[in-house]
């Protein structure tokens, strides 16, 4: 399974974007180790995220992009991908905003982490009642 759609002209001796050069490449430096594991942790929440909250009718995450000063809303498997990419390639993935989406069913990276702690708190609570009444 392809994380990105596959490109057509890979390997084509006539592939039209064959000689152009993205100046930004030489710019990057590796990914450090802190930001392998800040992504690697952020893949982690994500799937906590998405098995919390997609139950409830969210179709992902959505978060203000710096470069444009739009709101991005991200599916669960868009945002995913990207991460991965990032973590591969060291650069995020060209992105456009997404087409007519529903504001009502995307949530902020905010929102779900401090979901996910309330649910893993009420846990908690609930195990720390079965262990006093035991």
């Amino acid at each position: 399974m392809h994380e990105e759609p596959i490109d057509p002209f890979n390997g084509d001796p006539a592939d039209p974007a064959a000689g152009l050069h993205d100046p930004d490449d030489e710019l990057l430096e590796p990914l450090g180790e802190d930001e392998r594991q800040e992504l690697l942790e952020d893949l982690a929440d994500l799937e906590i995220y998405q098995a919390l909250l997609a139950p409830r009718g969210i179709r992902g995450l959505v978060m203000d992009c710096e470069d444009c000063h739009q709101a991005h809303y991200f599916a669960w498997d868009l945002l995913r991908g990207n991460l991965r990419h990032l973590l591969t390639e060291g650069r995020p993935r060209v992105h456009e905003p997404a087409y007519d989406p529903d504001p009502d069913r995307y949530v902020t990276w905010e929102y779900a982490r401090g979901y996910a702690d309330g649910v893993e708190d009420s846990l908690g609570d609930d195990s720390e009642l079965d262990a006093e009444e035991g």
